[in-house]
């Protein structure tokens, strides 16, 4: 029995190299997963080993730290403290933070002392005889430490604070902010001075790159892509960029003078977390997402190399290297496409829990009514894709068929997966919706059913005073010096009906030209003139008001012979 499917082995080259490629990358991408798999189950142990103090926090310990706020001198976390329905942690902490900016901005010459004192809700704080805070109880029990210990801790705080506090605003430190300030300065003015002078420079230069870029795109897609035309554009990406780029170290140029002095060090700490702290964010963002990152591109790579597979197979169907029975050349094209669609949809549902954003209701939310959209609006395009497989795969009519579909008529030029193209006798190029097509009736004339061709027929209206058998050797000689219709089988005359004037003969033949119909049928309406007015014979007669004396009917038995044919120029 012969195999459904034979390879050729003289054309299987370079077939088996991309299938050694795709199972080399199969089995990377399995022994990446197993690794992985073996890699996760330390991390899986060592999360299933957390120690007893690293569980989740109680309830009340969640509340405490609710009830807490830190204390906090230019951006600097001293410490945090306790508060109260009546004492709110906030205001607390406020309050603190006010009493040691106070202490902080005694004259320079002041020596600065702390000492600890009993109060009636715990230790109390002195810097120079001013209460500075006082620790609590409730401070102490949130942070799980003595009261005399966590005393001493705030006052080692204060002193740090203070100093870093009179240290950056002291008259050496104003001198050396001063010199940090106009070095930031003096780097910025020279590339303030470098935009402005290569700017445009860079802007040409990307411009001529892309031109030159651009000669062989032109050459093979005689000159559908323009360079001339892209590079502007380029250009013009290439000009947002550049200024992103300037307006970014101009940012970041204020952020580091503000910062550079302490009086101004605030408003430069808010300037840095409106830009800084996302785009940290996104940074870590995106360092987080590699592991999936990894895994799309894993994917994508796996579907690139099965569509290349496949289009390398198709290929090769096309070529002859595998014969595939009853499989048409035709098919190929829509064969890969349906094929490559499918993988890549099959590639998308893998890839979808991989997507950034891809667990979120809004994300969730957008897909659902795009889908929506989708479904509501492509009736139409579903169905026109669906009558298309149908017309392709059932065989009723190929590339080059000449058909009829409606008024239409003319030779197939291409089968798409929406509409059909057909070339009419017109020299029209007609587009048919495969769902017009799949629904209607096609009358095709060039497929073969029996050997014997098309049978091509005209009617001729003849008046009831001429003999039938001599209507019906006139219109089979005419038919006989049609050149494109044959002579066997013979061609035949059918009285199609009795009209009210005429007796109405339908003349059939058989060709193999069904391409050439109009051609044919117009020179067999050319014969029949010929003829019939070679034997005087009327091929319509007349309609009239009322009967004439003579009854139309034949008055002499006619002899079997026909009228000498005249030399006349055939039509071919």
């Amino acid at each position: 029995m012969k195999p459904y499917i034979q390879f050729n082995t003289a054309k299987n080259t370079r077939f088996c190299r991309y299938v050694t490629r795709l199972v080399l990358l199969v089995a990377f991408v399995l022994f990446a997963g197993v690794g992985g798999a073996f890699l996760a189950v330390p991390e899986a142990m060592a999360q299933d080993a957390t120690p007893v103090e690293q569980q989740p926090q109680s309830a009340q310990e969640v509340a405490d730290l609710a009830f807490a706020a830190p204390v906090m001198i230019e951006g600097e976390v001293l410490f945090v403290v306790r508060g109260n329905s009546a004492l709110p942690a906030d205001e607390r902490a406020l309050k603190i933070e006010e009493r040691i900016l106070k202490v902080a901005e005694f004259p320079e010459n002041t020596q600065i002392n702390f000492d600890i004192r009993d109060h009636e809700f715990g230790l109390a704080i002195y810097a120079n005889e001013f209460l500075v805070t006082v620790t609590t109880i409730a401070d102490a029990e949130l942070e799980q430490f003595e009261l005399d210990v966590l005393a001493g801790l705030h006052v080692e705080a204060l002193k740090e604070a203070i100093d870093r506090y009179r240290m950056g605003r002291s008259d050496e430190a104003r001198i050396d902010s001063a010199f940090v300030a106009v070095g930031w300065t003096i780097g910025f003015f020279l590339v303030t001075m470098l935009f402005a002078r290569k700017r445009h420079k860079i802007i040409e230069a990307a411009e001529r790159l892309t031109e030159k870029r651009f000669t062989q795109v032109e050459e093979a897609t005689k000159s559908v892509v323009r360079g001339q035309a892209v590079a502007p554009l380029v250009g013009f990406v290439v000009n947002v960029v550049l200024w992103i780029g300037y307006l970014f170290l101009l940012y970041y140029y204020l952020s580091f003078v503000l910062l550079s002095f302490a009086e101004t060090r605030p408003f430069a700490e808010v300037l840095l977390t409106y830009i800084s702290e996302p785009m940290i964010n996104l940074i870590w963002g995106f360092v987080a997402y590699l592991p999936n990152f990894v895994t799309l591109v894993i994917i994508a790579m796996v579907t690139r190399y099965m569509i290349k597979g496949l289009r390398l197979f198709m290929d090769n169907v096309e070529a002859g290297t595998f014969e595939w029975r009853n499989f048409e050349p035709h098919w190929v094209t829509p064969t890969f496409n349906i094929g490559r669609a499918a993988m890549i949809a099959v590639a998308i549902v893998f890839a979808y829990p991989y997507i950034p954003g891809s667990d979120s209701r809004a994300f969730q939310g957008l897909t659902i009514l795009a889908g929506i959209m989708v479904s509501l609006g492509s009736n139409t395009v579903i169905s026109n894709m669906m009558a298309g497989l149908f017309v392709i795969y059932r065989r009723s009519t190929n590339v080059g068929d000449r058909i009829k579909v409606g008024e239409q008529v003319g030779d197939v030029v291409e089968i798409r997966l929406m509409e059909t193209l057909i070339k009419s006798i017109k020299n029209e190029m007609v587009s048919i919706p495969n769902a017009q097509l799949l629904n209607s009736e096609v009358v095709n004339y060039s497929r073969k059913i029996d050997g014997r061709g098309l049978l091509l027929h005209t009617t001729v209206g003849i008046g009831y005073e001429e003999p039938q058998e001599k209507v019906e050797a006139m219109l089979i000689e005419a038919a006989n010096r049609t050149a494109s219709l044959r002579k066997s089988p013979n061609p035949f005359v059918l009285c199609t009906a009795l009209a009210d004037y005429a007796i109405n003969y339908q003349i059939n033949a058989f060709t193999t030209r069904g391409s050439r119909m109009p051609q044919i049928l117009s020179d067999l309406h050319f014969n029949i003139l010929t003829v019939f007015n070679e034997n005087n014979v009327q091929i319509m007669t007349p309609s009239y008001e009322s009967d004439p004396e003579e009854l139309k009917i034949p008055t002499e038995k006619w002899n079997g012979k026909l009228a000498e044919r005249q030399q006349t120029k055939e039509a071919t």
